[in-house]
């Protein structure tokens, strides 16, 4: 599932902002983005992100900003100098222009640096606080699109166990016709007075034994009840069940649409089927 969530809070004369993003994916994949002095933190950070935020590709951004300005940063001049008077010799040696190098020498590690190297805890334990904000932003997120599926593949379960129900008209009628089909191919090809009319029985019951879609009607309102008592159960994990019983469903439609004989059975079961693509979909989002 995607989500996000964003906290701000201010602390003295700085603004500590934390934004997380995810999309879905099987697996946990976070990527945090962080001033350079919280590295020692990371690991706490990590722990607690991924315990309420589960899975997914994660994104998380830590931004710490001075309403000074960039004052929290510092150029090491002396460093600065060694960089450029080296490249600059080299640079007169080979005859290659030097627009490009201080650019160039700000990219180098520790030319440009924070002055703070450690992190105050009161400053942390603010960092902390809007982490937490962000995080219950994020479930909250999280939590109100899983609703809105949720009630999405409740309406569409609805949706074939109401077609699903209007089978049995049509099985009737598919009787009456193969009868009454098979009947005028004999009459057809042999008198009447030819038919044996045992035999023609036998073969009536032959071919409704064939068609006979009871089992598979009875299994796939038992996967549709399965379905939705599943999404009724409180745990988080719930994608890769419901799409084991969305495979199901789908194995006992496609026997439906084989047996069917019927164009009105058929149209029903192509709803059926358009009904099942679109759980799918949505469960795909969940595994």
């Amino acid at each position: 599932m995607t989500g996000y969530g964003r906290a701000t809070t201010n602390y003295k004369d700085k603004v500590i902002t934390v934004e997380i993003r995810s999309l879905n994916s099987k697996f946990t994949d976070m990527r945090l983005k962080m001033p350079q002095n919280f590295k020692e933190k990371e690991t706490e950070l990590r722990r607690i992100i991924m315990e309420r935020a589960e899975r997914g590709k994660i994104e998380v951004s830590i931004d710490v900003k001075s309403h000074q300005g960039g004052d929290e940063y510092g150029l090491n001049v002396p460093l600065f100098k060694k960089y450029y008077k080296e490249l600059s010799k080299l640079a007169d040696e080979l005859g290659a222009p030097k627009g490009d190098l201080i650019p160039a020498i700000l990219r180098i590690p520790n030319v440009v640096a924070t002055e703070a190297d450690e992190i105050e805890e009161e400053e942390w334990e603010n960092v902390m606080k809007t982490v937490h904000s962000a995080v219950g932003s994020f479930e909250k997120f999280r939590a109100s699109e899983g609703q809105a599926m949720e009630d999405d593949m409740r309406a569409r379960v609805k949706i074939i166990r109401e077609h699903l129900s209007q089978l049995n008209p049509y099985e009737d009628e598919r009787v009456t016709r193969l009868r009454l089909r098979l009947s005028q191919n004999l009459e057809e090809y042999l008198s009447k007075e030819k038919i044996d009319e045992n035999r023609f029985e036998q073969e009536i019951i032959f071919y409704l034994e064939k068609m006979d879609v009871t089992e598979e009607k009875v299994r796939l309102e038992q996967h549709c009840i399965y379905f939705a008592e599943e999404m009724d159960k409180n745990y988080s994990q719930k994608g890769r069940k419901l799409s084991f019983i969305s495979q199901e469903m789908g194995r006992e439609i496609n026997t439906l649409g084989a047996k069917a004989y019927s164009s009105d059975i058929q149209k029903l079961v192509v709803i059926m089927k358009d009904e099942l693509e679109k759980i799918k979909e949505q469960i795909a989002n969940l595994v």
